[in-house]
């Protein structure tokens, strides 16, 4: 493909649109991973914050969905391809702004190739969604208002792509302002978004120590203070317990753990595209041998932002698990510097301006492992069931990640009529509910049977293991002394009765068991319970 710069706008454009299209056809046609139908329940029953993560989610969700109004995966998941979207737009004129047109569409075209940007916020509905927006604006805005002013006198040679135009004091302000809030908005995401405001603080201490005269930078951190005061409010009348929750997630201190490092390492190439991640460190290494491929301050603030961000978890990882994907909004705004790398090489050279071989590489890899993963999830062509435990029914399933987004729609109607029969036949009521033994699978019943049937969902355990559900029992009239409940067990995440429910009720009767199908092969299957009589 042979780029024509006067014709990028159009190819940006295009890009969005087909990107929206994929997006959301994947959004509609796969079912809710355990994370994202939790998530449902903070738009079901929100609040000014949660256990495990502030209430954005939650409010994206009711807003893209009417309040709920349309309740399929597809209106749901709605705001993850709109935002994802406007993600791509803005890293696009991230890279304008960075160095040139080029630039911008290169870092476009790579974004989208992440798999954490183009799945996990572009079509799965996660805090991560309306975080990397917000966090991408907040970037945005502080990189512009860092920009040199007018009658400054730092314009020099070394200044590339927008930066070449200084900007009114007035407005350099106004974006200061605006970054707060973004800033903000994306602490209202997840938490992990205080790195912006610790990349700022780098910033300006390492480079720029004359904003620490500016009055508008600390207006800016008072506004994202108070944007977080709901949360605090919320922890302040629960003890802290998110603080404290993630707390215990991770540590400054304790036993080596070099395999969950390397998990981390591995996880983040995954997530982040191997080809995208590769191209980074080679960008990186470039710039430390003293290639200027990128203008100096938005160099130095971008490695501001991410390096803390990569490293603080790089380090927590070497003391206990770690999920790849809480650094992924770093490594997303480094793809900035790959993308001046081969947008300033091919300039060098004066070679045609055809697309990068790494760039198809990587959306090439995009494309194969959406086609791959999709027709796994929907087929099981590739069994990914290990060991005699994994292939008798008891654990049939377990250790195929897949099963955890596949089979679900087909519950409901299974259950519904053997619910039917028992309630004929005198075992059980019409009012009595059903009980779960941690937040997933629970939400993933929850949302796929207990809701479309009318079926109140409670948590039976410990708020380490049902975590928003404590607070979901009390909204729904709490677990109620000598009740019946239906309990439904997953063999692919198999909890044995005996073990967790003898204690707590007078008499556990399974009842039947329903077949999760897969190209005409169990997937999985699903124990259905009687627990008579809440001790």
């Amino acid at each position: 493909m042979r780029i024509q710069e006067n014709k990028i706008d159009k190819y940006i454009v295009w890009l969005l649109i087909i990107s929206a299209l994929v997006r959301g056809f994947l959004a509609a046609f796969l079912e809710f991973g355990n994370d994202e139908v939790y998530y449902w329940t903070y738009a079901m029953y929100p609040d000014w914050s949660h256990f495990d993560h502030p209430g954005m989610v939650g409010w994206v969700m009711q807003i893209f969905s009417l309040n709920l109004l349309f309740t399929s995966e597809f209106a749901l998941r709605l705001s993850s391809i709109i935002f994802m979207t406007i993600d791509t737009y803005i890293i696009y004129r991230l890279g304008c702004l960075v160095n040139n047109k080029l630039t911008g569409f290169y870092a476009a075209l790579l974004y989208t190739a992440s798999l954490y940007c183009f799945i996990i916020t572009g079509v799965f509905i996660m805090p991560d969604t309306p975080l990397m927006m917000f966090t991408l604006l907040a970037i945005w805005c502080f990189l512009s208002s860092f920009r040199p002013t007018e009658g400054s006198g730092e314009i020099s040679s070394k200044i590339a792509g927008d930066f070449s135009t200084p900007l009114r004091s007035a407005r350099n302000d106004g974006l200061l302002a605006l970054g707060g809030l973004f800033a903000g908005l994306a602490l209202l995401s997840k938490y992990s978004a205080i790195f912006i405001w610790s990349g700022v603080g780098f910033y300006v201490l390492f480079y720029d120590r004359k904003q620490l005269r500016n009055k508008y930078l600390y207006l800016s951190a008072f506004i994202s203070v108070v944007c977080m005061l709901p949360v605090l409010i919320w922890n302040l009348q629960n003890d802290f317990i998110s603080f404290t929750f993630h707390g215990d997630r991770v540590s400054f201190f304790g036993k080596l753990q070099p395999l969950d490092f390397l998990a981390e390492i591995f996880g983040e190439l995954g997530y982040n595209n191997p080809i995208n991640y590769i191209l980074i460190i080679i960008a990186l290494v470039a710039l430390w041998k003293g290639n200027k491929f990128i203008a100096e301050m938005p160099r130095r603030f971008l490695l501001c932002f991410a390096l803390p961000f990569i490293g603080v978890f790089w380090f927590f990882s070497l003391m206990r698990e770690t999920l790849p994907h809480w650094s992924a909004p770093a490594f997303s705004l480094l793809l900035l510097f790959p993308a001046s790398y081969l947008a300033d090489k091919q300039s060098i050279t004066n070679k045609s301006r055809r697309l990068p071989k790494p760039i198809i590489a990587t959306v090439s890899l995009l494309l194969l492992v959406l086609v791959f993963g999709v027709l796994e999830i929907k087929t099981g062509f590739v069994p990914l069931r290990f060991g005699e435990r994994a292939n008798s029914v008891r654990y049939y399933g377990e250790g195929d990640f897949t099963t955890t987004i596949y089979g679900w729609r087909s519950i409901k109607d299974d259950f519904q009529k053997i619910r039917e029969e028992k309630i004929a036949e005198g075992q059980m009521k019409e009012s009595d509910g059903m009980i779960g033994l941690q937040w997933f699978p629970m939400a993933n019943f929850d949302y796929y049977v207990a809701n479309p049937l009318g079926v109140n969902m409670f948590g039976l355990r410990s708020i380490d293991k049902i975590h928003k559900y404590y607070w979901i029992n009390e909204y729904r009239g709490g677990l109620q002394k000598g009740n019946d409940y239906w309990f439904l067990n997953e063999s692919s995440d198999y909890y044995a009765p005996e073990r967790y429910l003898d204690d707590k009720f007078e008499d556990i009767i399974p009842c039947d068991t329903i077949s999760v199908e897969r190209c005409g092969k169990p997937a999985k299957y699903v124990f259905v319970y009687m627990c008579k009589g809440l001790k």
